[in-house]
């Protein structure tokens, strides 16, 4: 085991360390809190790590040896993890719910299209064979905006307000976010889920620029303006995680925890 990075915050201390355990190595990353009591280490799925948040005045020492003392937990909770699906030639993932496979087209005009073939859904993609995965990651969020963009412009519709401005990213902690300032955010992985998955998040946030919170009154407003608000928080719940496997890998989601 060793300690290789260290860095200092203003409210918190992160620092890596890597644990060694029947011939695998985890790297667990160490987070200082203010306002934590005891020691909680997490599994996080897309990264495939760990993080362990200790008390500010821990010592480091016990730290290692809380994270050395649980290696065998940390493999076990990895190996049951799935397996990342890279977005290369033959890999199958969803597209708006459905299964495609993609095929690389070598010699065909264009980037990529979308095509059907018999039961199959097939994504074609064009250029050489190591930037397939790029240009798959590019195509599905320019159809993650394109959704969006007409799910949040028919939502904002629906409160007569004005349709707001937002952003994709590859967060693992929420699908989506509203500003203090009305901007919202989405994570384009939603372009894999099912369409009404989709277009409630996009429902969710909008109404957040009416409450800021998830008060009682929030709920009934995004429930009045989309039916598919409890089916699809219901879905992300059950499915969400899984989304992640896909492509390249995201900023930690916790995976399961152990606590001291």
């Amino acid at each position: 085991m060793r300690l290789f990075r260290r860095t200092d915050q203003t409210r918190s201390q992160r620092a890596e360390i890597e644990l060694l355990h029947d011939g695998e190595t985890y790297r667990v990353q160490l987070k200082r809190m203010d306002t934590a009591r005891r020691f909680i280490l997490r599994v996080r799925g897309p990264t495939r790590d760990a993080v362990l948040t200790m008390p500010r005045r821990a010592s480091l020492k016990d730290a290692t040896e809380f994270a050395q003392r649980n290696a065998a937990w940390v493999g076990a909770r990895l190996r049951r993890l799935p397996e990342q699906v890279l977005l290369t030639d033959g890999a199958i993932f969803p597209l708006r719910g459905q299964p495609t496979r993609i095929v690389h087209a070598p010699g065909s005009r264009g980037v990529a299209w979308q095509a059907q073939h018999e039961d199959e859904s097939l994504l074609y993609v064009t250029g050489q064979s190591p930037h397939v995965p790029r240009r798959v990651g590019d195509w599905l969020k320019i159809q993650a905006r394109k959704d969006l963009e007409a799910a949040v412009a028919l939502y904002a519709g629906r409160l007569s307000c004005a349709v707001p401005r937002f952003s994709l990213r590859d967060t693992t902690t929420r699908w989506g976010s509203c500003s203090g300032t009305g901007s919202l955010n989405f994570s384009w992985r939603l372009i894999l889920a099912p369409p009404e998955v989709l277009t409630y998040l996009a429902a969710h946030e909008v109404c957040h620029l009416r409450h800021m919170n998830h008060s009682a009154r929030f709920w009934k407003l995004c429930r009045s303006i989309c039916d598919e608000t409890d089916r699809a928080e219901a879905w992300l719940k059950a499915h969400g995680a899984d989304l992640h496997r896909y492509g390249a890998k995201p900023s930690g989601q916790p995976g399961g925890s152990i606590a001291f």
